[in-house]
């Protein structure tokens, strides 16, 4: 598993700080929180190393993944109370294993049908309001 130059998950410079802020490393993955907050609490489970797809993990190193993506989407639902959380593996425009975990809350947007990637407008918000989302985040963590 090399590090790939040009990936902003492996690199976590500019690119990365302009989509998301770190929440917390976790067992083999970190945690950030997407700043595009139409869906609240909308956060990435990114995988610690450069690969792409989720077969290329030995049994053990899938295990660990998934066991991340369950704690966070558990810390999510505690935090936030949403109806459901969405979980999204696109990788089309960014190769590194990513899962977006979308909070949808019935009378919120999209309920009913697949969350919007980048919705327009974004909806970003104050540095205090994403502190709080992820102080809320890590109080469920654990």
């Amino acid at each position: 598993m090399s590090e790939l130059p040009d990936c902003q998950y492996c690199r976590k410079d500019q690119r990365l700080d302009d989509l998301m802020i770190e929440i917390a490393p976790m067992q083999i993955s970190t945690l950030y929180l997407f700043k595009e907050q139409t869906y609240r609490g909308r956060c990435v489970v990114a995988y610690r190393h450069h690969i792409n797809e989720l077969f290329e993990l030995s049994g053990a190193e899938r295990d660990l993944f998934m066991q991340d993506v369950a704690r966070a989407a558990k810390a999510m639902q505690a935090a936030f109370n949403p109806a459901k959380i969405n979980y999204g593996a696109y990788s089309d425009k960014l190769p590194h294993l990513h899962f977006h975990l979308v909070p949808k809350y019935r009378d919120g947007p999209s309920w009913g049908a697949p969350f919007t990637m980048m919705p327009q407008p974004k909806q970003l918000l104050g540095s205090a309001d994403y502190a709080g989302l992820i102080a809320a985040i890590k109080a469920k963590l654990g």
